[in-house]
């Protein structure tokens, strides 16, 4: 008997709970195939470079203020006064 063919023969032995745990684990083992596969692909393909400024372009300038406290919102502050 070949390989495949003992271990058919044991599966058929197990208990119906013990047949769920191996579905689940050659499940799991082709799951891991599968991502193992998707993850070399995005190796192969090289990453766009891309600046620090370009990344930070949004926050570039957010803290040029004279201000003491950074959460300072006049708009929030306004209704404070009355």
């Amino acid at each position: 008997m070949i390989s495949l063919e003992m271990a058919i023969a044991k599966i058929k032995k197990l208990p119906i709970e013990q047949r769920n745990e191996v579905i689940k684990f050659v499940e799991f083992l082709e799951f891991k195939a599968e991502h193992f596969d998707l993850s070399s692909e995005d190796e192969k393909k090289p990453e766009k470079q891309v600046s620090f400024a370009e990344v930070a372009q949004d926050f570039i300038g957010c803290l040029d203020s004279n201000l003491e406290d950074l959460s300072y919102n006049p708009k929030y502050m306004e209704g404070f006064g009355k």
